[in-house]
């Protein structure tokens, strides 16, 4: 355990280092920092907190940097997020509020979280497994082909093209719509596959063969998916100079959309901000990297997940309250939508 003057020495390095990206010696941090000791007892605080593992000395007659455990320590001990002022929640409310969409709602957020935390912004699209059915189009293409359009409550639009094995006429498609909405409007996804089976006996026997054909479409579309959306941008706020392994590995593990999905699937959805950093991130492109990752929606009903990937020497007080503050205001536009 590290009493509280080293871990007032601890914070004063990460904060130094995050700042300069150089390391930080036991002169600066006196000059800089109002601990209201000598040199030497910070001297000999430093090296306590080398001997256990939370800065080292990256050449010698350098300063000190912070390891993978001392970030982890500092997050930890963070008592204080940085706030956001009454007109920067106003500016960001009104930002998302502004989007006509989904898509862009997701697009909005993925800049505006790059943009307050420059760092790389990763927001999965709302899960198609927890949503529900607010409303079933049919739209005649032909005599034989439809579109069917499904909206979720959660603002997903979902459009298959149903090739008809017979004919059909408006008169039909007014029935087939009929039927869909009144038994699936406001059931969740993972209810439709048990009322789907009912539904070819709520119409008439001439039309039971395009009404399997429709609801045969609509099972696939909605139940036989498991791919999930998610969007990334502000890659060009990370620099070669954080990375000492290089940036490209980051970036390869960052285009791949089942890394991305392994990464915001680590986010504790009943907490509100999960910090990993460094090494207990298992993907091996990232571990030189911090992730900051929230869920996103209503309190008894996450939708998905967003987040932010950086280097471990990230501006966590920024990019901790960033999250949170985004995550909350995505979740109020959506659930308003």
């Amino acid at each position: 355990m590290l009493d509280d003057r080293k871990l007032a020495v601890l914070r004063a390095i990460v904060e130094d280092f995050v700042s300069t990206n150089e390391p930080v010696g036991s002169k600066s941090l006196v000059d800089r920092h109002h601990l209201d000791v000598s040199p030497a007892t910070i001297r000999n605080d430093m090296a306590v907190l080398e001997e256990q593992g939370y800065i080292t000395q990256p050449h010698t007659s350098a300063g000190r940097i912070p390891t993978d455990k001392g970030y982890r320590l500092f997050v930890d001990k963070l008592s204080a997020i940085k706030p956001f002022s009454a007109a920067e929640r106003r500016a960001i409310e009104t930002f998302l509020a502004g989007a006509y969409d989904l898509d862009d709602v997701v697009m909005r957020t993925v800049r505006l979280l790059a943009q307050l935390t420059r760092q790389v912004a990763v927001v999965q699209y709302p899960s198609l497994s927890k949503s529900a059915i607010r409303h079933v189009e049919l739209v005649t293409l032909s005599r034989r082909k439809l579109l069917l359009v499904v909206i979720t409550d959660t603002g997903r639009v979902e459009q298959r093209v149903v090739e008809m094995p017979g004919d059909v006429d408006e008169d039909s498609v007014t029935g087939l719509r009929s039927v869909l909405n009144s038994c699936l409007c406001g059931r969740a996804l993972s209810e439709v596959p048990s009322v789907a089976a009912d539904l070819p006996r709520r119409v008439g026997p001439a039309q039971h063969a395009n009404a399997a054909a429709v609801f045969s479409v609509l099972l696939e579309t909605l139940v036989g998916r498991s791919d999930e959306k998610i969007v990334v941008g502000g890659a060009s706020n990370l620099t070669p100079a954080d990375f000492s392994q290089g940036l490209n590995e980051v970036l390869e593990a960052l285009e791949e959309q089942v890394v991305l999905m392994r990464l915001l699937g680590q986010c504790d959805e009943r907490s509100l901000v999960t910090v990993r950093i460094g090494a207990e991130n298992d993907v091996q492109g990232l571990r030189s990297t911090s992730v900051v990752t929230a869920g996103y929606g209503s309190a008894d009903r996450p939708l998905a997940k967003l987040g932010v990937v950086g280097p471990t020497r990230m501006d966590y007080p920024t990019a901790i309250g960033a999250v949170r503050a985004v995550a909350r205001y995505t979740g109020q536009i959506l659930a308003e939508s």
